[in-house]
């Protein structure tokens, strides 16, 4: 294991221009549990009623319900994990240009990462479907005591969590910024995904299709580990916050 991690170090070291791209199993750190596998959300919530657009449009009540007993609770408890505080050190260190999420938690900004690029949206925000107006998940959880489902305040339009539903394309923007990023990046730094969810699976082929590195810190086997430069089969947590320990006791940056 310390040889694994001193290779990687080496590699972040010897890198100009670092794009993470991180996933559930990184959020599953945090006490978030993922949506695939055993424990996963999925196993519990059919997503294709709570998760669908067009299920959603029809019955808002299903996934309302889900937020009120599970979403929400879950949200509010969590907090950044080691390895989200060691993504914000190597920005201040100049190492790491973006981080590209597909997690819906907010807990990068939280942890204090400026350049986040949010694939599938964020959990933490409201959006009214009619008005395009935003609340925060503390005010419309308190707004379904009045009223289930809840409807906008401003226009009574029908409010939707701010992230990519089943049936929906992921927002252009990001999606732009996501590319680009991984096309110009010289080290593709894959957390806690199993890079099987696509378009967004596609972007580490992309960084290395343009000549990047590419380094998969996920617990458990991806479809790309046989491109990889380096896989490490272990908590991301674990992984990320040894490095930067390292570099601190040694009294210097990577």
């Amino acid at each position: 294991m310390e040889e694994v991690i001193n290779k990687l170090k080496d590699i972040i070291a010897d890198s100009k221009h670092l794009v993470a791209f991180t996933g559930a199993g990184l959020s599953a750190e945090s006490g978030i549990p993922t949506y695939r596998g055993a424990g996963g959300l999925w196993t519990t919530y059919d997503p294709m009623k709570y998760a669908n657009i067009h299920f959603f449009l029809e019955d808002p009540t299903y996934y309302w319900s889900f937020f009120r007993d599970v979403r929400y609770p879950i949200i509010k408890k969590a907090k950044p994990n080691p390895a989200h505080y060691a993504l914000v050190e190597l920005e201040k260190q100049g190492k790491l240009s973006q981080v590209i999420t597909q997690n819906i938690d907010g807990l990068h900004q939280i942890a204090g990462q400026s350049n986040v690029i949010e694939l599938h949206g964020n959990t933490r925000q409201i959006v009214c479907m009619e008005c395009k107006w935003l609340f925060s998940m503390e005010t419309v959880y308190k707004r379904l005591e009045q009223e289930f489902p809840p409807n906008c305040p401003r226009c009574k339009g029908l409010l939707k969590p701010d992230t990519v539903f089943f049936g929906e394309s992921l927002p252009q923007k990001a999606l732009n910024e996501a590319m680009h990023a991984a096309q110009n990046c010289d080290l593709f730094l894959v957390v806690g995904s199993s890079l099987v969810v696509s378009p967004a699976a596609q972007l580490p082929r992309i960084a290395k299709e343009n000549g990047a590195s590419l380094v998969i810190v996920n617990i458990d086997i991806t479809p790309l580990d046989g491109i990889a430069e380096l896989v490490i089969h272990e908590q991301a947590s674990q992984v990320l916050s040894v490095i930067i320990q390292r570099d601190e006791s040694q009294g210097w940056a990577l």
